[in-house]
């Protein structure tokens, strides 16, 4: 004989017009301190970057203080390699921070990483080619991101101060990356404008992980992908100008 079976527990009838269950407070307790600390992981070395990186820029080149060294970053060639429209605005700044006495020697760092890509020898064929002398251009082929432009030409051409020039969206960024390689630099940014709108605005998008990188590349010291030998380019330039009558 079977045992009798006990009645079956009795089902609790659903709203087919209720919400879902809001979690436990504690669970939303938890998620907003979870969320509040994601911001704070990225809003704060963000604005390390952007805000400090800001305080030195100047509106123009006229008003840019006197340096002994213009820093140019590489921003790409076009297939003919010759610099890019956004490397033209950077090295034409730098152009008239020359012609107006700003500054003595234009130290040009890019990418020279490949064989028939060499974005220094580039920028300075355009310098000469508008004027400034060859002798007192110096490039850095070894500059492939702003970390180590910066980090170079502080270790490994001995500058200790510059204007830094680029485009605006860019300039709060490389800034702090050469204030925190030991550079006193100022910084001139160039417009960013595009035939290309959505292209502007992703440069624009871009430097939030950028900066984030910036700010870890300062806190953990990373060296470049090529450090090497100090050069004398730079001081040899400084030197033979301060001797000319």
């Amino acid at each position: 004989m079977s045992a009798p079976q006990g009645n079956p527990a009795p089902t609790v009838p659903t709203d087919p017009t209720a919400g879902p269950v809001p979690p436990p407070r504690g669970h939303r307790r938890t998620l907003a301190l979870g969320a509040a600390a994601l911001v704070l992981v990225v809003a704060a070395p963000l604005a390390w970057v952007q805000v400090g990186g800001r305080l030195q820029v100047s509106p123009d080149v006229a008003s840019t203080p006197e340096r002994p060294v213009a820093i140019v970053l590489g921003a790409g060639l076009r297939p003919d390699g010759s610099p890019s429209t956004f490397l033209r605005r950077r090295l034409d700044a730098a152009r008239e921070l020359y012609e107006q006495g700003k500054v003595q020697v234009v130290l040009v760092s890019g990418d020279n990483s490949r064989e028939g890509y060499d974005e220094p020898t580039a920028m300075l064929d355009w310098l000469v080619e508008q004027g400034v002398p060859a002798e007192h251009v110096v490039r850095d082929f070894a500059g492939f991101d702003t970390h180590d432009t910066c980090v170079r030409a502080h270790e490994i051409f001995g500058v200790t101060e510059a204007v830094v020039v680029t485009q605006d969206y860019h300039l709060p960024r490389a800034l702090f990356s050469c204030s925190q390689a030991g550079i006193d630099a100022v910084g001139v940014g160039v417009p960013s404008t595009s035939v290309e709108p959505p292209k502007a605005v992703m440069y624009r998008v871009r430097e939030v992980p950028a900066s984030l990188k910036a700010a870890w590349d300062a806190l953990t010291h990373r060296e470049p992908v090529h450090l090497g030998a100090k050069e004398t380019a730079v001081s040899d330039v400084l030197e033979s100008r301060s001797a000319t009558p």
